[in-house]
């Protein structure tokens, strides 16, 4: 019986998910790897994130167009499974929002972090 629990995302570049992952910190392994979980189970996904419990990782596999996030969350510790998707969402968010407007001839004039852990971005675009 697997322990795994598989979670649907809107992610679809893999690039803006590694930023987010730097941003927040997590070490990451890309490629055709391995994460594991109870009992030494193990599956495959394309990016790995080591967690502090030992013989437990977070892992990120395209289904289709998107990415889901695979994870035995029974054995990951000092990571909130809701927090952990919070964020994660919110930062690759951020990074594709600000390539996608760059590239129609936006700039960033001003970034700022509101109540309820918000980002503000104030761009400009010079006709």
């Amino acid at each position: 019986m697997s322990h795994f629990t598989r979670i649907k995302t809107q992610i679809v570049e893999q690039e803006y998910l590694i930023r987010a992952l730097e941003d927040l910190g997590y070490a990451y392994e890309e490629g055709n790897v391995r994460i594991r979980g109870y009992g030494g189970q193990r599956t495959s996904v394309e990016i790995k994130v080591s967690t502090k419990s030992p013989g437990y990782d977070i892992g990120f596999r395209k289904v289709g167009n998107t990415y889901e996030i695979v994870a035995d969350w029974w054995g990951v510790r000092g990571i909130s499974q809701k927090k952990f998707v919070e964020q994660v969402t919110q930062r690759y968010a951020y990074h594709a929002a600000r390539a996608k407007l760059e590239e129609q001839g936006f700039t960033l004039a001003s970034e700022e972090m509101q109540e309820g852990e918000r980002i503000h971005l104030v761009l400009r675009r010079m006709a």
